[in-house]
């Protein structure tokens, strides 16, 4: 990969991180997908326009902006090969043809500028080894006067699957999920810390709102348990430890979920989110 300097985060998608992700996309997606309308939403597409989408994963939000670009196309950029495997096979059964996918980094990547009308991204944009050079340099693909918008991971403690992590904090090594302005999920956290980053990267008309929303971990409380011990951060907890502290995890962590258990068995929890609109500065050309 060229025009790399994120190579902690490389590293990761392109390893354990990535595959897991790929293998399980429907799944993630079954978990993040209630943050679709919102950011889709906030982006107000139109028939024409050109849409990238950071931190695109798998495809599933650059095939539903390519879906209402119509007349216009999507791109997806991601740093991880195996998602982006799996995006470009999906959108191949999709018979989608104004959609494309390249792997790069965000912050480094030689866009052309000008190119694009807006930018979007669910929950990928938190892991930037530089924020500001980051969204300076999406903000440089952008046309003068396009605009942003994405969702970023908020408040800890709003969302219910870190909380039936944290219940295990006795067994596992619990070493936190990153805190505002360093890196890690939650880095973008704080609104006013976000208002600078995005400010310094030449953003204006900057608006943030928290919104929420409930996603599906799974079919009961022991897979769903699954999903959390096998992502990422579960998985690198859960690998510093022995087996029989795994197992009191594994446990432990089921019986917490049992209680978000819907009539049919099916797990589902609150995430929060800052849902947040920019616009680079300027008049697009006539």
């Amino acid at each position: 990969m060229q025009h790399l300097v994120n190579t902690d985060q490389a590293q990761a998608w392109n390893g354990y991180e990535g595959t897991h992700w790929a293998r399980n996309q429907d799944r993630w997606d079954a978990v993040n997908g209630g943050f679709n309308t919102p950011l889709l939403t906030a982006a107000a597409l139109t028939e024409a326009d050109r849409v990238l989408d950071i931190g695109c994963g798998a495809g599933s939000t650059t095939r539903l902006a390519a879906r209402r670009a119509v007349r216009g196309r999507a791109l997806g950029l991601d740093l991880s090969a195996p998602m982006l495997a799996r995006a470009r096979r999906t959108a191949e059964l999709e018979e989608l043809g104004n959609v494309a996918f390249e792997q790069g980094d965000a912050q480094a990547h030689p866009f052309e500028p000008g190119t694009f009308d807006v930018m979007i991204s669910r929950f990928g944009v938190m892991f930037f080894a530089d924020p500001v050079a980051a969204f300076a340099n999406i903000g440089r693909a952008l046309r003068p006067g396009g605009r942003i918008a994405f969702v970023c991971a908020t408040r800890a403690e709003a969302n219910e699957w870190l909380r039936a992590v944290a219940a295990l904090r006795d067994i596992l090594p619990m070493g936190g999920f990153g805190a505002p302005g360093g890196p890690g999920m939650f880095s973008l956290a704080d609104p006013d810390l976000l208002r600078e980053v995005l400010s310094a990267a030449g953003y204006q008309d900057i608006e943030v709102a928290e919104t929420e929303a409930y996603g599906t971990w799974g079919r009961d409380a022991a897979d769903a348990a699954a999903l959390l011990l096998e992502s990422g951060p579960g998985h690198h907890l859960s690998r510093q430890v022995g087996p029989e502290e795994r197992e009191r995890a594994r446990r432990r962590l089921i019986d917490t979920l049992r209680s978000h258990e819907d009539d049919d068995g099916a797990v589902r929890l609150r995430s929060a989110a800052l849902l947040v609109t920019a616009h680079r500065p300027g008049r697009p050309a006539r």
